[in-house]
């Protein structure tokens, strides 16, 4: 079902754009509101975390607004990881949750996902009913804002952080010194809490938000900043997050970055091995490289895989069984945790196996034996459909015929910024490189790239 607003991840955008703005976001609650009521007769009580953005305060307080001038009750529960809000929607008794965060995109841009009472994210059908809403209510007077309710201070992450220790014996990590980077974002107060209680020494950097150093040169897509704390602080491990905190991305005590792909293979090779890998089954994305299946395989298990976006991997978990499953990107997901991407779980996920086996990240990781992977991207101007691209999809197809059974080729649009990502996996590197090339020279022939 085609969504106007909606991407991959909730809205997203620009703040002060067409869409990322309070007068949408006003609107938008209220169609939230008209939502929540057709399903259960009345919108119930939402509520609403956000990451350090500045742009995150009145955004938040414009969403609630407009939820609460829809007949609905509103709390703001201030700056929480996302995950948090998912806990709290389902341990909480909300309708819903509602995360206003642009994740890992800069400070200068902002955007909402939500979460039902059952904490996973909202399907494409429901997020294509809330649309149908907006555009019914296009020419409607906004109604009177009611009452917006704050949640006492550090009362919202309370329940997250309590799961969050049990996940690992009380002292378990006494003698771990572990390297935190936190990307000036929304897990800053809760990860180095849920540490250092465990009994690690935490040293951290990204822990200083102002409002607009949000995954600056920081976070899991910046971990230089983590490799470097790590070998200065002589840490055992390493975690970055991104803005909300819902990715997690490792550093092993040489200074070694390692990918969610990485660390779904070490937890799904230790599950197969204790027999506690649901269905004997991972779920990944289109994204992950090939070697997560071979490994897994050769293990006893199955990789399932779907569309990127870990809302995509929760669904498919559900219909297959599984309850471990991720992203490359560090989006993991276990359902013996919370049923959504926790940055947060996963570390605490990965030390559990180090504890388990007393093995260290660095010999962890030789689980997986990458496939040759090149992956790139193009800013664009218009995401035109690729099938009209016939220059592209000529390209795409003779580097198809060349892969065979042993390689693959994947092309798609972003969900949540204006690129063009490529993806390629082979036997040899030379062809990889050699493919890119041509996919990204076919890309550039008939699209506007700025």
């Amino acid at each position: 079902m085609p969504r106007t607003y909606f991407g991959t991840d909730g809205v997203r955008g620009p703040y002060g754009g067409p869409v990322v703005n309070e007068a949408f976001f006003r609107r938008l609650g209220e169609a939230v509101a008209r939502w929540t009521a057709s399903r259960g007769g009345a919108p119930g009580r939402i509520v609403v975390g956000r990451d350090t953005r500045a742009s995150g305060e009145s955004l938040s307080r414009a969403f609630a607004a407009g939820f609460t001038g829809g007949g609905g009750r509103a709390v703001l529960l201030g700056v929480i990881p996302t995950p948090a809000i998912s806990c709290a929607a389902r341990l909480g008794g909300a309708s819903l949750g509602a995360a206003v965060t642009a994740s890992h995109n800069p400070a200068a841009d902002n955007g909402i996902k939500f979460f039902g009472p059952d904490g996973a994210k909202l399907s494409d059908a429901d997020e294509a009913a809330i649309e149908a809403l907006l555009a019914a209510d296009s020419g409607r007077p906004a109604g009177k804002a009611g009452l917006v309710e704050e949640a006492p201070e550090g009362s919202a992450t309370a329940s997250y952080v309590e799961a969050a220790l049990g996940m690992l014996p009380a002292g378990s990590l006494s003698g771990w010194r572990v390297a935190l980077d936190t990307a000036n974002g929304a897990a800053v107060a809760t990860s180095p809490q849920v540490f250092r209680a465990l009994g690690a020494e935490v040293s951290c950097t990204g822990d200083r938000p102002d409002g607009r150093n949000i995954n600056l040169g920081v976070g899991s897509e910046h971990p230089k900043a983590l490799s470097e704390l790590v070998l200065s602080s002589g840490a055992r491990l390493g975690v970055a997050h991104d803005g909300d905190g819902d990715r997690c991305v490792l550093c092993d005590e040489r200074g070694g970055i390692l990918d969610g792909d990485e660390l779904l293979t070490i937890l799904a090779v230790h599950a197969l091995a204790s027999g506690s890998l649901a269905n004997r089954t991972l779920v990944v994305t289109v994204q992950s490289n090939l070697g997560v299946d071979r490994a897994v395989e050769a293990a006893g298990g199955r990789v399932v895989r779907t569309s990127i976006g870990d809302r995509y991997v929760a669904e498919a978990m559900r219909s297959e069984g599984a309850k471990l499953g991720g992203e490359s990107s560090g989006h993991i997901v276990n359902f013996a945790v919370g049923p959504t991407g926790d940055g947060l779980a996963a570390a605490l996920m990965a030390a559990r196996v180090m504890l388990d086996t007393g093995r260290p990240l660095s010999e962890l990781r030789k689980a997986l034996v990458r496939f040759p992977q090149i992956s790139e991207s193009l800013r664009v101007r218009e995401k035109r459909p690729i099938p009209e691209l016939a220059g592209l999809t000529a390209a795409i197809r003779q580097l198809e015929g060349e892969l065979g059974q042993k390689g693959r080729v994947l092309v798609r649009y972003s969900g949540t910024e204006p690129k063009l990502r490529f993806l390629i996996e082979g036997p040899a590197e030379e062809l990889v490189a050699r493919g890119m090339e041509k996919l990204l020279a076919a890309a550039r022939a008939e699209l506007d790239v700025p």
